[in-house]
């Protein structure tokens, strides 16, 4: 039995919106995945913490995004380890708890450029593929990446978390940037009213 080859694609997704959407859906359309796993990070330890009340509402906002679509799934690995959340220990418990899968783990171009700062980032190209999606103002230079990391050339799309619940916290429509039932979670909750 050939194993799935399944994306590993983290972040804080605070909130998610469409852009997480299109590359997820780009990786299993056009780099060969069969599935994606979105993970919300309960504490990225280059990030500032946030409440474990908003940690729920984005497992919450990430599952509504996703929902009836077969290849891009959620998974709650993160919130069972140990704080803060590191990447090699991520991936190495999704590994032992699914040994059928191969996983890849999906980083921004912006990411790249600061790996040498995340723990065990030599150990994490030497054990598993790494895929980088582009980001504006952020150049990778394919030909001197380690053969075990891939530059992919999905669209890019620029929109950001910030620039959302900044509008939100504005009073703006931000109705299609994010998915409609996230959106609606998100004002019939109340949520980013005030800037952050």
């Amino acid at each position: 039995m050939q194993p799935i080859k399944t994306a590993f694609f983290s972040g804080t997704f605070n909130p998610v919106h469409t852009g997480h959407l299109i590359l997820a859906n780009y990786l299993c359309e056009y780099e060969g995945f069969d599935e994606i796993w979105l993970s919300v990070s309960p504490q990225n330890p280059l990030r500032e913490k946030l409440s474990s009340n908003n940690d729920r509402q984005r497992i919450e906002m990430l599952n509504m995004a996703v929902n009836g679509n077969s290849k891009i799934r959620t998974t709650d690995i993160e919130f069972t380890l140990p704080r803060p959340s590191y990447t090699i220990q991520t991936l190495e418990a999704l590994r032992k708890k699914h040994p059928e899968r191969i996983f890849t783990l999906i980083i921004g171009a912006d990411n790249w450029l600061s790996f040498n700062r995340w723990k065990d980032y030599n150990k994490i190209i030497e054990e598993y593929p790494i895929y980088i999606y582009p980001r504006r103002g952020y150049d990778i230079d394919e030909r001197s990446l380690p053969a075990n990391v891939k530059l992919c050339h999905a669209p890019i799309i620029e929109i950001s978390s910030t620039q959302i619940r900044q509008g939100i916290s504005e009073g703006k429509n931000m109705n299609y940037f994010i998915p409609r039932p996230v959106y609606d979670y998100i004002i019939n909750h109340g949520l980013y009213k005030n800037k952050d």
